[in-house]
């Protein structure tokens, strides 16, 4: 589902009411444990959490034209949805969320290979998803991305 608006705050802005102030309250706890150099921006029409091409130029190798992506947030259909490349590329770490989600909720973890999907609004594991973000620097980011790219 694409996002509603053409900037940040246009997104935030146009959230359905039954989930705007919980996807707000993640998008706060998210902006607020952003390493340096990540920023919040649209990506891909949607809210991303990005390497900018200041500190990135080459982009997204499958649209260079695009910042790097980290993280992502969507409102969708039946979830708020929340998508981290770290965990997806870093077994590890996903091993560490793995781990860690049912000591900060009591919801079953609903995960695809990077999205992590939501349905009770008022049982988001903010302080955990705070945690997640502080995990890894824009450096071991691109890093890792591009660890990957030469695969």
């Amino acid at each position: 589902m694409k996002a509603s608006g053409n900037t940040v705050d246009e997104i935030l802005n146009k959230l359905p009411e039954d989930r705007a102030e919980a996807f707000n309250n993640l998008h706060n706890v998210i902006v607020d444990n952003l390493p340096e150099g990540f920023e919040a921006a649209i990506s891909y029409g949607g809210l991303g959490y990005v390497v900018p091409h200041t500190v990135y130029p080459a982009g997204y190798h499958c649209k260079p034209i695009e910042p790097l992506p980290f993280a992502g947030l969507a409102s969708q259909k039946n979830s708020i949805n929340f998508y981290h490349m770290g965990i997806y590329s870093d077994p590890e770490l996903l091993e560490w969320f793995v781990a860690e989600y049912p000591k900060h909720s009591k919801q079953k973890l609903d995960m695809g290979k990077s999205c992590i999907r939501f349905k009770k609004f008022d049982q988001i594991p903010n302080e955990l998803i705070g945690e997640l973000m502080q995990k890894m620097t824009v450096k071991q980011w691109v890093d890792l991305y591009e660890s990957k790219l030469k695969k």
